[in-house]
């Protein structure tokens, strides 16, 4: 990732900038227990969960957070009522064109991880104008997980680490972690810091599952569309309290 135009505006006081998260990814869950708790379909959830998401990207940009990722759309959830599927192809497709200009305007750099060829054509097209038109920005890295697996993913990247097995270009003993990451959708992301989860599921649901090795893990009861800078606090001042050892110990004093 390459160095970016860090601010901190109106960071809570009781957080460390020097403890902030890089990378933080969500789990947008609850949006459609959202909308039936009001009598309300579920595609009320997912608007409602679009306006959500714009606001945490804005308060990572403000706060300094680097990098936001998205669980937008799983490679599971073709299973759900076709009439939910279309209008989500819809919703990302009209979200992308009303929203590029602003981003444009923030500095944002937006990303897609996937299997997007399998999405509607047209989706398709809004999105590699999107990618197209934000390649060079330098503000926050914000990537979509849409038709992502993370399962899907490592399968893919091993596929094409055995074609250039095959051809010639790689051989066995050249594979380590440096070489698979590159063959990832998220090559040349950062790992996540922090994953955040929505609605008290306790699961991470096929998304980065190789990225989240060392990942802290926040989950909250909150349903997605009530996700708001209050909630974040809480998810960033309990990242704060914790000890990342990535596996390792801290040396101990011995007693004199």
């Amino acid at each position: 990732m390459t160095a970016k135009q860090i601010t901190f505006q109106d960071l809570p006081d009781d957080l460390l900038v020097e403890r902030l998260p890089r990378h933080v990814a969500v789990i947008m869950d609850g949006n459609g227990r959202w909308a039936k708790r009001r009598g309300m379909p579920r595609i009320m959830g997912h608007r409602r969960g679009v306006d959500a998401l714009k606001d945490l990207l804005r308060c990572c940009r403000d706060w300094g957070v680097e990098a936001l990722t998205a669980y937008a759309f799983s490679t599971e959830n073709w299973g759900r009522p076709s009439e939910e599927v279309e209008f989500l192809m819809l919703l990302f497709e009209r979200v992308l064109r009303r929203e590029l200009k602003e981003m444009m305007e923030e500095d944002v750099r937006i990303r897609f991880v996937g299997n997007l060829q399998a999405l509607p054509a047209s989706l398709q097209n809004q999105i590699s104008k999107a990618v197209e038109s934000t390649q060079h920005n330098q503000g926050i890295e914000f990537t979509i997980a849409t038709n992502y697996g993370g399962r899907q993913e490592i399968v893919n990247a091993c596929k094409m680490i055995a074609e250039k097995i095959q051809s010639g270009q790689l051989q066995p003993d050249d594979i380590d972690e440096s070489v698979f990451e590159r063959h990832l959708y998220t090559a040349g992301i950062c790992d996540p810091d922090l994953l955040i989860r929505t609605s008290g599921e306790l699961r991470i649901s096929n998304f980065l599952l190789w990225q989240m090795a060392y990942s802290e893990i926040y989950v909250t009861e909150t349903f997605w569309p009530d996700f708001d800078r209050t909630e974040f606090h809480r998810a960033l001042s309990s990242y704060q309290q914790r000890e990342r050892r990535f596996g390792k110990v801290k040396p101990t004093v011995p007693t004199p």
